[in-house]
């Protein structure tokens, strides 16, 4: 339970990219069993870690904010006295930092939280089990919530973790059409599609709908500017592809960046392949279409919107075409237009607050151990520069870690070789890129 000689319940939050802080500061918020909160937000050195100018437009705040390492990071929770953890991490990371503070063995650990950004379309069964052992993993809707508990189950795996919720970021203004404005934005994604030829297909339809549409503004909404990372690797950005773009973009098509809230509220029609925006617009009741140009795919992300009733292409939408989401589909995936959102993480608030009332805590427990996945547990932990059992190790570079950590190196390496030789050695640069990244 908070101290009571406190006024505000501590927080902190571990993230390692921009909207992964954007989630779990925003998340931490709303689970806290009090209005008022102490948040400190901690920032994992690596790829992806966001710049200041990332941290200013995702609008998520801390009262504290500071850049670490892993170990870094495990020594202050052992000291800290934080009363509520959310770890807003790739699954890997999220496994490393449980059996790093599991073998801490504090008599006062923190309340664990995890949970995804956004839509889960892929590694739903190795996501998760890299994240169980939290006290609760948050699902943003009853479809995800129903998936979570059934892969928990298939494995034997406690599912009571599993508390369900809503993406922490939906809100503005519902949308309402303006006949002085006419506005069309693409949210794009930094790693869907991946190839040249598809994301190249992409901005020539955009250019091709902007010219189509003269009267019509035409925005292409960027994640990130050249040099800065993200959540996913872009190895093939928009500016770079736009610079190329044979008749260059017409006048009406303009790249734009910015919080996603704030492009929304000028918007009437956003099309994507799989981006979280559309979840976005939807709770705002703003016309969305997800792109079925390259097919529906898993590699795309664009199967998750199977029975929505938004699937659309180019071709469609430059004849007039303005898909109508199924409400059935909307209510299951935790869009709440209705205005049942402000009691979406009831449910998780309380469950954390029934948690800050135990006088101890259980040990954390995740499902792998070096019993149940010897193979794969000691590398992954690795990578984060722990041992087997949970505890820091002096490795900074591979090379000077635990013959685990080389071995996960090497093996990675002859297997971007192998690829490169397959499939041309640009793509050689993604597949190091990854490693780790699930």
């Amino acid at each position: 339970m908070p101290n009571p000689n406190r006024e505000a319940v501590r927080v902190a939050v571990l993230a390692d990219s921009d909207t992964r802080w954007k989630w779990g500061a925003l998340t931490a918020r709303r689970i806290a069993p009090s209005t008022a909160v102490d948040l400190h937000g901690f920032l994992l050195r690596g790829r992806a870690t966001p710049t200041a100018r990332q941290l200013a437009e995702v609008g998520a705040h801390a009262d504290r904010l500071d850049e670490v390492t892993g170990a870094e990071f495990l020594r202050t929770m052992r000291d800290g006295g934080y009363d509520i953890l959310v770890l807003a991490l790739v699954g890997g990371g999220v496994q490393a930092m449980l059996h790093g503070l599991a073998a801490q063995a504090a008599d006062r650990r923190p309340v664990v939280v995890t949970g995804y950004v956004g839509v889960v379309y892929e590694k739903l069964a190795d996501g998760l089990l890299l994240r169980h052992g939290a006290d609760v993993v948050l699902a943003n809707s009853r479809h995800d919530a129903d998936r979570f508990t059934a892969v928990y189950e298939g494995v034997g795996a406690d599912p009571s973790c599993v508390t369900e919720a809503a993406l922490p970021f939906l809100g503005g203004e519902p949308y309402r059409p303006r006949e002085d404005r006419d506005t069309v934005v693409f949210a794009a994604q930094p790693s869907v599609p991946v190839t040249r030829a598809d994301r190249g297909y992409l901005l020539r339809r955009l250019a091709e709908h902007a010219r189509l549409h003269p009267q019509r503004e035409v925005l292409l909404k960027l994640r990130s500017r050249p040099g800065e990372q993200t959540t996913h690797v872009e190895e093939l950005p928009y500016q770079r592809l736009a610079e190329r773009l044979p008749g260059g973009l017409p006048p009406n098509l303009k790249l734009v960046y910015g919080n996603m809230g704030e492009v929304l509220d000028r918007t009437d029609l956003l099309v994507t392949v799989s981006s979280t925006a559309a979840l976005e617009a939807l709770h705002r009741r703003i016309p969305t279409a997800i792109l079925s140009d390259l097919g529906v795919r898993e590699t795309l992300g664009n199967h998750h919107f199977l029975g929505s009733g938004l699937l659309a292409s180019w071709d469609m939408l430059d004849g007039g075409h303005r898909p109508l989401p199924d409400a059935h589909w909307l209510s299951r995936q935790g869009v709440a237009a209705d205005g049942s959102y402000e009691h979406a993480f009831d449910a998780a608030r309380s469950r954390v607050a029934e948690l800050l009332l135990q006088p101890r805590r259980d040990p954390l427990r995740p499902y792998y151990t070096p019993l149940t996945a010897p193979g794969y547990l000691p590398g992954l932990l690795a990578r984060h520069h722990l041992a087997p059992d949970g505890t820091p190790v002096a490795a900074a570079v591979p090379g000077t870690g635990p013959t685990g950590l080389r071995r996960v190196v090497r093996g990675a390496l002859r297997g971007a070789a192998r690829g490169a030789y397959r499939h041309g050695v640009q793509r050689v640069a993604p597949v190091i890129r990854r490693m780790g990244e699930l």
